[in-house]
């Protein structure tokens, strides 16, 4: 059976074209719903999987590129039969919803640097 741990590990192959880190690390996928396609042709299980997504920010190019690599990633599962991707807003992404993997990757948990700077004109 198809779970969304599944789901969420086959997605760590798509990356917010800007950051280079992938959606799941920046905590863009906001839920994951896997249904059983009664419909699908074939003897195995398949699966419908409905993805929420939110972005950073408003950015149509962006939003294109990542919506195919998601939409790509997952025809190439073999267990899925369909798939959709929802881009929601609420709740507003934040940078609180990444991974310590993601912080760290993006230099976000370094300590600030102390001390006296000097500017040299």
């Amino acid at each position: 059976m198809l779970t969304e741990d599944d789901v969420r590990e086959a997605l760590r192959v798509c990356f917010d074209t800007e950051l280079q880190v992938n959606i799941v690390d920046l905590g863009l996928v906001y839920g994951i719903q896997i249904t059983r396609d009664e419909e699908a042709p074939g003897y195995e299980p398949r699966y419908f999987v409905h993805i929420d997504l939110t972005m950073r920010a408003p950015n149509d190019e962006r939003e294109a590129l990542m919506l195919g690599q998601i939409h790509n990633r997952l025809a190439g599962m073999r267990e899925v039969s369909r798939s959709t991707v929802e881009v929601v807003w609420e709740p507003a992404w934040s940078a609180e919803r990444m991974t310590p993997a993601a912080r760290q990757q993006l230099g976000l948990d370094r300590p600030a640097k102390q001390g006296l700077v000097r500017i040299t004109l």
